[in-house]
């Protein structure tokens, strides 16, 4: 799996210097705040048994850091390993690709925004050695539901919160974050996450992050902790995003 990791890390570095690109007015200034439309991302997940890499976009005509009308398209994929019953505990390789278009609303008031998406999700895993009682196998068109928060309950201070749900497992995710201005550079905290699938396959994490750490056009995040999941296999995780508005 460290392969997996080293193409998964170079893979989000040509896909930052991609929204770096793309980032750059002609004048090399980055969009002012409430005048973008468009959010570039990136990111790339590591632990022992999996590494994936996602990217995408938010548009919205009205404005990214507006209430209104939010479209996100996003593309990703990665390698994984699991222990499979049905097959007397063998060792199973997945591989998966997937894309969602997820229409939805952001909502403001105050210092809270919350965005609601709802859309299709189109997944696709190839597993090796092939495992008849797996729900994620093979190409699979479903729903996804997502929503996503960020309080900002003081000036140096922020909570966020993020949740979604595909009817393709199905499978979930959730994750908690808590955030204090540090050097008045960017936001370090804890953070706990969990997602599992179809009922047989689950995993918790318990970290620390670093969020809204600004570097010209780019905006970078990054986190590290620990994570258990269903299989009884205990190891450290990474997590690198970037993003860019225009």
């Amino acid at each position: 799996m460290r392969s997996v990791g080293v193409r998964a890390a170079t893979a989000l570095l040509a896909v930052a210097f991609g929204v770096l690109w793309q980032a750059r007015a002609d004048d090399d200034v980055p969009a002012r705040a409430g005048s973008a439309q468009y959010l570039l991302f990136a990111s790339t997940d590591l632990w022992r048994n999996g590494a994936f890499l996602h990217s995408g976009v938010v548009w919205s005509p009205g404005g990214i850091d507006n209430e209104g009308f939010a479209l996100k398209a996003m593309f990703g994929g990665g390698e994984y390993r699991y222990t499979s019953g049905a097959l007397g505990n063998v060792r199973v390789r997945g591989r998966m690709l997937a894309a969602a278009i997820l229409p939805g609303w952001r909502f403001k008031t105050g210092v809270l925004t919350a965005t609601v998406y709802g859309g299709l999700d189109v997944q696709n895993h190839w597993l090796s050695p092939d495992d008849p009682s797996a729900g994620l196998r093979g190409s699979r068109i479903g729903l996804r539901s997502a929503i996503e928060l960020w309080y900002q309950w003081s000036a140096t201070s922020m909570l966020a919160f993020d949740a979604s749900v595909s009817s393709v497992g199905p499978s979930y995710s959730v994750r908690g974050t808590a955030g204090w201005r540090a050097f008045d550079w960017f936001y370090l905290g804890p953070e706990i996450s969990a997602f599992g699938h179809d009922g047989n396959y689950r995993q918790l994490r318990a970290g620390a992050h670093v969020t809204a750490l600004k570097a010209a056009a780019l905006e970078w995040s990054a986190a590290l902790g620990v994570a258990r999941d269903s299989d009884h296999r205990t190891g450290p995780y990474a997590r690198l995003g970037v993003l860019a508005r225009r």
